[in-house]
């Protein structure tokens, strides 16, 4: 069973997915940090700095005036919290942008060096085997 389990893990799929499962988490510390501290920001110059995590409806419960969601929430209150949810889809939204942005930076680099490849003349060719053949039965039947 021990073997079975090596050769498991030893197998190439298993291990390009582990390292593309590292190498995801590292990036969404990057792409998140974007996000954030760069994007999020720039937009908040266009709207006025408008953030709806703030925004909900009390359902029930008792929530002093003007408190915050989080505060609503430690007075023990249910709330529904559609500006939360919206800040979250307004986020997924810009990370898939960068996301995708990214991915077509690195397919445009990608294909740039295939057409390189492709560009380079390649060597000339001898004659084929089947060329070489009729020249030898060519020069036999000459004799």
């Amino acid at each position: 069973m021990i073997k079975e389990f090596r050769d498991f893990i030893a197998r190439g799929n298993v291990m390009d997915m582990a390292v593309g499962i590292i190498i995801g988490a590292a990036f969404t510390a990057i792409v998140t940090s974007l996000v954030g501290d760069i994007i999020n920001p720039i937009i908040g110059l266009f709207t006025g700095g408008v953030d709806f995590t703030n925004n909900y409806f009390v359902l029930s419960g008792e929530v002093p005036a003007g408190a915050s969601l989080e505060q609503a929430r430690e007075a023990g209150a249910a709330v529904f919290a559609y500006g939360a949810f919206l800040m979250a889809v307004i986020n997924f939204l810009i990370v898939a942008w960068v996301v995708f942005m990214l991915v077509k930076g690195v397919n445009k680099v990608k294909d740039a060096a295939a057409k390189k490849e492709e560009a380079k003349p390649e060597a000339p060719k001898g004659p084929s085997e089947v060329d070489l053949l009729i020249e030898i039965r060519d020069a036999l039947k000459n004799r």
